[in-house]
């Protein structure tokens, strides 16, 4: 019967772009894993002990910003704006300076 020989091929078709899916997913896995083990790599080398210590206390309680700040960090660096290694006390003022920023960010208030 022709309906079965094309039931059949429909099937190899779709198992073919399954495969195909998962093996995209797990190249993205893999490169997202690799770009985090190169971005903890750079953060050990640019922060002290105890700035490294701080920033895992922030990821546990607001992860989103501690990937924030780990980009900046890492891109303050690369520009040459800070100097290595990081000190959990200029982390701290760098801290202040993100959250003053967020509250001028948040009290604006437009009247008509």
């Amino acid at each position: 019967m022709a309906s079965d020989e094309e039931l059949r091929k429909l099937r190899e078709r779709r198992l073919l772009e399954l495969q195909a899916q998962q093996e995209q997913q797990e190249a993205l896995r893999a490169a997202k894993q690799e770009a985090e083990i190169q971005k903890q790599t750079l953060l050990r080398k640019i922060l002290t002990h105890e700035a490294r210590q701080r920033l895992t206390n922030i990821k546990m309680v607001r992860p989103e910003f501690a990937e924030q700040l780990e980009l900046q960090l890492i891109q303050i660096v690369q520009t040459g704006r800070l100097r290595i290694p990081i000190t959990d006390e200029v982390l701290k003022k760098l801290l202040i300076q993100i959250q003053a920023s967020e509250e001028q960010r948040e009290i604006r208030i437009r009247r008509r």
